[in-house]
């Protein structure tokens, strides 16, 4: 080997610079420790959404020896455990099936069919139901009864052949997504086998010909609208042809239907209006039922009315007009954004990707034009005034439902009380027919009215009663009631109050919203006095006078034409003031609208606030047991208040997630608060979903308030077993337009049948300690635009408080839950009674202010004129619009959110810690008067416990950090065995020398 190749090699053995070495060693080693620091504070920020999927740890609570042995249960379940429940609740779900399913035709008494009857399933739904709808009020339907389930479950036999095409045709082709850039366009086809695929199966028809049973399904479901227009969705729809109108396959489906069957059934599986004109008028079609959608069991109750074991007593809870595009809510309902309003808020591309919704960053906005003129209100009161032809213009009224028996009525009596009193009126019912049966008695009042003053429907549901079950000829006697002051309406442009204006009223025994019952003549209450319910003499049922709260929101309507204003429906002038789109003048934003639609300035807020900055962390013994049973203004109240720090309340309100934090200070368990309105659910925790209940339409259709609160009770029930505290539930918003997607879970058009229903269902629920959290408060009736930036929604005074505030009001006003609690350090049991629980905001602009930030609608109305004590929660918070510095001013004290999502601008300013504080004693109070409290006395201490992951975490940073100090002590020796001169260094220099 010569003296260069010697060289070369001893340069190659040469071990590396301590510069190249810790070029390597050094970014390696701070990207770890990067890492490590970024997993540990991501964990901690990210804590309220970690915990949700993983857990959260484990609170134990100790009672003192003083209390073992006092009664700490509260609330007590009436099954033995989770099966008994979900078996009742089954029974429960087919019961609302039987007593809502709405007859609407029985031509020839056509129904009911022989049990026996072989009969031929036709139509997608038949294999492919709607059992309820989509999101958040979803549920588990996987055990659900089948629509052939149901039939056959009656005692009929189906045609295998025919309904093993469609089932494989719905397998192939799955009602799923349209993918439109239009946001008018519904998330949902309706993808109805063509008729060649059933006239390949006729050869089947004359062995199953009893009866055809066409079943027609339209779904719906949040964040995204039914389509007005689905020419470009599907294949042969004409243009300007909607999505809630039969389609040509379904058409010709029920033509071949009348060719080859005696008897021809439509079952409408919907939660939602269809056009049925056609159907109904059609006399080839021989019965049609309105099925909603039945969740868990409802089908057989469908399958007992068929089969006449049951007779069918369900009404329907919204008009069905015969022409949708001629309501006056068609024109504006769907996409209008206006053109000079900069987002505030610019949306991500993790919105845009995530979200289900149209993804509109600018300033979006609906307007109410047509007043208070919705359904029943407009349809009767344009026919009276001679603007439509009734028959032509509705197929079945509001209200409207047959029977296989006939029922005669006679007003048994009647007490009117003065106008600070009640009217009351006693109804006897005679099943005159040859089968036991139901009946609803309904109660209208036709108020005076002035054209060009307060606008009035034509008749206005009051009351309602559903009566028992009467055999043939027997009879029962039924009392409606109401107050006079309900009478009333509201006032906006002048008294700004409530007000019973003078003339005659007409109390109206009614089968429906048209049709005043036979045998009864419409009692007269006459008014000599206008009377207004302003500060000095407010309604019975307020707190405080109603006044008016949202003149900026009025002020956008004009009733003589002003430019630049929204023009609103008239009942002095129909043809004149029918709503029609916005012109272009409407999508220029005034200043106050784009000022609504600016960032909430939670600096400015602080700056002005004039209060004193509230003590923190102060010593105390009291836990949030000690406050149950308590007044919300007990001094006490500020004791516990006093102790806690701005971090366990602020940890706590921004991490509202489908619960409520625990606060280990005062011993206070985390809660539980699943969704949604068709039984509890959970995309976070599968093992809360329980068994599935109807459709709040289906349920709506009973009229039946004690089957509302016996489904409540039962959900009570199913609470205890599985540690449920509170419910995201009951859902009120109305039915303003059957495009509505979400419709499904709201019960009705009418605020008084949906407060009812509402009411009872929470009241029963609140048997078992569950608070409910009444939603989407308010204004919430359209999916298109409704996230990102908010809705701007624009109606009057008179149209909110009337009719959308109307059935959060009832529910407010008429929610109650007994609270039983240790009165003394003796165990003394006493009991109490609380108002409504909980309250969720939505995701809409009220005007242009978010609706989670309107202290008019969250503080004035909700608390100081209704009374409210309970809590309110934002609706999902995930957008930068719903802040929570602007929430908790206005009275929405927790945000539905995971931790990492949202946080306060604001949390050391008086005004913030003011905030904070009155928002956290909402919760609490509402918390320790619930089931939360079982098993909890006076005097309990607390240990926690924490979650796997935890210690996952711990042991994971432990070893990694030690890892890391090995490598950082390996590469400082190295480094320094290289500066020293080692024996490394020596052998290199001798090798150097040799070869020299």
């Amino acid at each position: 080997m010569n003296a260069r190749a010697r060289q070369d090699k001893a340069a190659a053995k040469a071990p590396m610079s301590n510069k190249k070495y810790l070029s390597i060693w050094i970014p390696l080693v701070a990207l770890v420790t990067l890492l490590v620091i970024v997993a540990n504070a991501a964990l901690v920020v990210a804590g309220g959404w970690v915990s949700s999927q993983l857990g959260s740890g484990t609170y134990t609570f100790t009672n003192s020896e003083e209390s073992a042995d006092w009664d700490t249960e509260y609330y007590e379940s009436d099954y033995e455990d989770i099966d008994a429940v979900d078996a009742a609740a089954r029974e429960l779900v087919e019961e609302i099936g039987a007593g809502g399913v709405v007859l609407a035709k029985n031509e020839g008494q056509a129904l009911p069919l022989d049990a026996s009857s072989q009969v031929t399933m036709l139509g997608r739904a038949a294999a492919d139901p709607v059992y309820g709808g989509s999101g958040s009020g979803s549920v588990d339907t996987n055990s659900a009864v089948t629509a052939r389930g149901g039939l056959e479950n009656a005692g009929f036999t189906i045609n295998e052949q025919v309904y093993s095409v469609i089932e494989a045709f719905t397998v192939d082709n799955p009602r799923g997504y349209i993918e439109m850039d239009r946001p008018d366009i519904s998330t949902y086809n309706i993808g109805e086998l063509p008729v060649g695929d059933y006239e390949a199966q006729a050869d089947s028809f004359e062995q199953y010909s009893d009866a055809a049973v066409i079943y027609i399904g339209r779904p719906g479901g949040e964040g995204g609208d039914l389509s007005r227009d689905i020419s470009d969705a599907e294949e042969g729809a004409e243009p300007g042809q909607h999505q809630l109108e039969l389609n040509q396959d379904e058409k010709d489906l029920i033509a071949l239907a009348k060719d080859s069957f005696e008897t021809v059934v439509v079952v409408i599986n919907a939660s939602t209006t269809l056009e049925l004109g056609e159907i109904q008028d059609d006399a080839g079609i021989d019965a049609i039922l309105l099925a909603g959608s039945p969740g868990a069991s409802a089908f057989n109750g469908l399958g007992r009315i068929l089969s006449g074991d049951v007779n069918p007593s369900g009404h329907t809870v919204d008009l069905w007009a015969s022409d949708f595009t001629a309501d006056p809510t068609f024109a504006n309902f769907g996409e209008f954004v206006y053109d000079n309003v900069e987002a505030s808020f610019p949306v991500s591309a993790t919105e845009s990707a995530t979200s289900n919704a149209t993804v509109t960053p600018d300033a979006p906005f609906v307007n109410y034009a047509e007043g208070i003129y919705i359904g029943y209100r407009y349809y009767e009161t344009a026919a009276v005034e001679g603007f439509i032809d009734y028959d032509e213009a509705v197929v079945y009224p509001f209200g409207y439902g047959l029977s296989y028996t006939d029922f005669s009525w006679e007003i048994a009596g009647s007490q009117i009380g003065e106008t600070d009193g009640e009217i009351s009126v006693d109804v006897t019912v005679t099943n005159t027919g040859d089968v036991a049966g139901k009946d609803v008695v309904q109660v209208y009042v036709n108020a005076p009215y002035t054209a060009g003053g307060i606008e009035k429907a034509e008749v206005v549901l009051t009351d309602f009663v559903k009566t028992s079950t009467i055999e043939p000829g027997a009879s029962e006697t039924v009392t409606v009631s109401f107050a006079v002051e309900d009478m009333a309406s509201y006032d906006y442009l002048d008294a700004q109050a409530y007000v019973l204006e003078q003339g005659d009223y007409e109390i109206r025994v009614q089968t429906d919203s048209h049709t005043i019952a036979d045998g009864t003549e419409p009692l007269a209450y006459t008014v000599d006095e206008t009377v207004v319910y302003d500060e000095l003499n407010p309604r019975q049922s307020d707190e405080v006078a109603a006044t008016n709260q949202f003149d900026d929101v009025s002020a956008e309507f004009s009733t003589e034409g002003d430019e630049g204003k929204i023009p609103v429906m008239s009942r002095a002038d129909f043809a004149g003031t029918f709503p029609t789109a916005p012109t272009a003048d409407l999508f220029v934003a005034d200043e106050a609208i784009i000022e609504g639609f600016q960032a909430w300035d939670a600096e400015a807020a602080a700056e002005a606030f004039e209060g004193d900055m509230p003590t923190t962390g102060a010593d105390s013994d009291l836990a949030l047991i000690d406050m149950r049973g308590l007044a919300k203004d007990d001094p006490q109240w500020q004791e516990l208040l006093d102790s806690l720090t701005v971090g366990e309340m602020t940890d706590m309100l921004l991490n509202g997630a489908y619960q409520t934090a625990a606060i280990g200070s005062i011993a206070k368990p985390q809660t539980l608060e699943p969704d949604g309105p068709a039984g509890f659910s959970s995309f976070i925790n599968a093992s809360i979903n329980g068994v599935a209940y109807p459709s709040e339409v289906l349920i709506a259709q009973t009229w039946d308030v004690d089957l509302g609160s016996e489904m409540g009770v039962m959900l009570g029930n199913e609470a205890l077993q599985k540690g449920i505290n509170g419910w995201y539930a009951p859902a009120v918003n109305l039915h303003r337009s059957p495009f509505g997607g979400r419709n499904f879970e709201y019960y009705s058009e009418d605020p008084v049948l949906s407060g009812q229903m509402l009411t009872a269902v929470a009241n029963g629920v609140a048997t078992k300690g569950v608070y409910t959290m009444v939603k989407h408060y308010a204004l919430n009736e359209q999916e298109t635009n409704r996230v990102n930036n908010g809705i701007a929604t624009w109606a009057n005074e008179q149209t909110i408080r009337e009719l959308y505030l109307k059935p959060f009001e009832m529910g407010v006003k008429g929610i109650t839950m007994d609270v039983t609690y240790l009165a003394d350090d003796q165990g003394t049991v006493e009991e109490t009674t609380i108002g409504a629980g909980g309250m969720m905001s939505s995701f809409n602009r009220i005007g242009s202010t978010w609706a989670g930030g309107s202290v008019a609608l969250m503080d004035t109305v909700l608390r100081e004129e209704w009374g409210f004590e309970g809590f309110a929660i934002s609706d999902f918070n995930l957008y930068p619009y719903m802040n929570p510095n602007e929430g908790i001013h206005a009275g929405t004290d927790l945000t539905l959110t995971f931790q990492p999502s949202k946080s306060f601008d604001d949390t050391s300013s008086a005004k913030a810690v003011t905030d904070i504080r009155d928002s956290t004693h909402d919760i609490l109070y509402t918390v320790a008067n619930s089931n939360a409290m079982n098993g909890l006395a006076p005097g309990a201490t607390v240990d926690y416990t924490p979650p796997t992951w935890v210690y996952v975490q711990i042991i994971a940073t432990v070893v990694v950090s030690l890892a890391l100090l090995g490598v950082i002590v390996m590469v400082i020796r190295r480094v320094r065995r290289h500066r020293s001169g080692g024996p490394a260094t020596s052998g290199r220099k001798k090798a150097a020398d040799s070869a020299v």
